[in-house]
């Protein structure tokens, strides 16, 4: 019973919060920010959102404002709101010290929407957009080592998702298919884990459907890259040196000769 009652006299606390009744938007941003730091989230939401809508543009509270509003989505696990009220704050306030912050956390937002590269990447191009966003915008940025780091996760799942939609075709016989997602990913993300598997990929495909230089230059190119590894010896293992590299050795030394005589 006790229980109950402290229930139901937090729920009437919690009723309490009236935005009309903040004659200013400096009071009304205090009580905002005191509804955060309590973790009210939906009244900072509410406090913060009227506070976008109705400070001048030039008020200092305003970038403020927008990033408490998007921190409060955050914590509300409302990705797409949050990443939006963020991209706002750099849009519109990119000379402002949270610009880089907003930028980030606008990429983190979006990207904690894309969990998995089978699902549809809109949200993962979101993301891409943010972190570019920030490199480009604030290339000195104390975030840009972190930022990096997780753009490089960002674009590994990237690179995943064009690999299993190779794989997929390269199950079916659609040899050609398969090419141009595994070219996809080798040609945008070179730097992924995934590109290897890719260009492996490439051989067994080349090599199913004939296209012997096309697997010999594949496989040369494994080579100089993962000299030591055993899935490259493998897989190229039947797989001579590409047909230009053949011709070279072959060819004749042609003999000297003097100045011309006249």
């Amino acid at each position: 019973m006790l229980f109950a009652v402290m229930l139901l006299s937090i729920a009437a606390c919690h009723s309490d919060f009236k935005i009309g009744s903040f004659t200013t938007n400096e009071a009304l941003y205090r009580a905002g920010l005191a509804e955060f730091q309590r973790g009210k989230w939906d009244n900072a939401i509410s406090a913060f959102d009227k506070l976008t809508a109705d400070l001048p543009a030039r008020d200092t509270l305003l970038p403020r404002s927008h990033w408490y509003l998007a921190r409060a989505h955050q914590q509300n696990r409302e990705w797409v709101l949050a990443g939006t009220s963020f991209t706002r704050l750099v849009e519109s306030f990119p000379d402002d010290t949270l610009a880089d912050d907003a930028a980030l956390e606008s990429a983190r937002s979006y990207k904690k929407l894309w969990r998995r590269p089978q699902l549809d990447p809109t949200y993962g191009e979101s993301a891409d957009a943010a972190y570019t966003t920030l490199f480009g915008l604030f290339p000195s940025s104390p975030l840009i080592p972190q930022a990096k780091l997780e753009y490089a996760e960002l674009q590994e799942m990237f690179a995943q998702k064009n690999y299993l939609s190779g794989m997929y075709y390269l199950r079916r016989k659609a040899h050609d298919s398969a090419i141009i997602y595994f070219k996809d990913v080798v040609s945008k993300y070179p730097a992924a884990p995934t590109s290897r598997l890719a260009q492996l990929r490439l051989v067994d495909a080349y090599k199913a459907i004939h296209y012997k230089d096309d697997a010999a230059d594949q496989c040369a190119e494994l080579r100089r890259s993962f000299p030591d590894d055993a899935e490259v010896r493998q897989t190229c293992s039947d797989v001579g040196p590409p047909a230009a590299s053949t011709a070279d050795s072959t060819k004749a030394t042609p003999p000297a000769t003097g100045p011309p005589t006249r």
